[in-house]
């Protein structure tokens, strides 16, 4: 079965195939939502990054909010995002984010991050600030971090477990063969490391994390990488479609078909992964709230 995947079922890159060709739509809510941001002086990661399902996500009670700037200090060949020289912290960031939270009356909100090496603790401070805010006021909002590795800083998981988070995300992206050219600054083990640890530290937290593919990457190597997830106790995975931000990033190798998808799904599942969203629109924090409503749903069940 596997090997028939491999040397049949491939699409390779011509142009995006029917189930990739989706429109943006500038709906009412999505220009409103826009409006409050740029006013705000906020970012997130859906513009930043130029997801393709920002007109969907920007119409429900949830958001995605990018803190510590627009500019990381990485270079991840994958991504959007300028690199660069990043801005100062702006410590008025995390009230900002609490006060449109509120007037959203967002439901469940995601909180991730460029990748700021330059500071001591990676940023982690700014993570609790921005949920400490956002639990003020807003007290019946969840909250899912979707943090860097902190370069394996212990102290910096810490302060962002003990800030109240619901769910801590940290993605892989890609299997450990592909980190060179893809993600050199990262390292697949040190982020294995963050999932395994921020467990370990805070076994009630939810661990989250998210897999490209597209990239190059095998039908093994993905079951492996399902595999590793589990063995360091990851409860949730999403695996999505890599589609090239601009002609200067990584190029896409392949496109994978949608029954692919099911199967890796699947297979995650087999393996013991609790939760799995998978598809060829799947991002990080799409349908976050999802997770989040079965998360809820468990816990209610354990007081019946």
């Amino acid at each position: 079965m596997k090997e028939i995947i491999e040397e049949k079922k491939r699409v390779f890159p011509r142009r995006l195939p029917p189930w990739l060709r989706k429109k943006v739509k500038e709906t009412e809510q999505t220009i409103k939502l826009k409006k409050i941001l740029r006013e705000k002086e906020l970012h997130t990661v859906c513009q930043s990054a130029g997801c393709p399902n920002i007109s969907e996500c920007f119409q429900k009670p949830t958001a995605t909010f990018m803190i510590l700037g627009n500019i990381c200090t990485r270079h991840c060949r994958f991504c959007g995002i300028p690199k660069g020289r990043p801005q100062p912290v702006d410590p008025d960031e995390p009230r900002r984010i609490g006060d449109v939270v509120a007037a959203l009356d967002l439901r469940h909100v995601v909180i991730t991050s460029v990748t700021r090496d330059d500071l001591e603790d990676g940023g982690a401070a700014q993570f609790a600030e921005t949920v400490k805010y956002i639990h003020k006021f807003s007290p019946d909002s969840s909250v899912e971090v979707l943090i860097p590795d902190f370069m394996g800083n212990e102290i910096s998981l810490q302060i962002v477990l003990d800030s109240g988070i619901d769910i801590l995300n940290h993605n892989v992206e890609t299997v450990p063969r592909l980190y060179k050219g893809i993600r050199p600054e990262a390292d697949f083990e040190r982020s294995l490391r963050v999932l395994e640890k921020a467990k370990i530290l805070s076994p009630n937290v939810t661990t989250k994390s998210g897999v490209m593919v597209g990239l190059g990457e095998t039908y093994q190597e993905m079951l492996d990488v399902f595999e590793e997830l589990h063995n360091v106790g990851c409860d949730a995975l999403t695996i999505g479609q890599y589609i090239a931000p601009n002609l200067h990033s990584y190029p896409v190798k392949e496109y994978v078909l949608p029954e692919t998808f099911a199967e890796y799904k699947q297979e995650a599942l087999n393996r013991g992964i609790p939760w799995v969203n998978s598809g060829p629109y799947v991002r990080s924090s799409f349908n976050a709230e999802e997770l989040m409503k079965s998360i809820e749903e468990s816990r209610s069940e354990q007081f019946i």
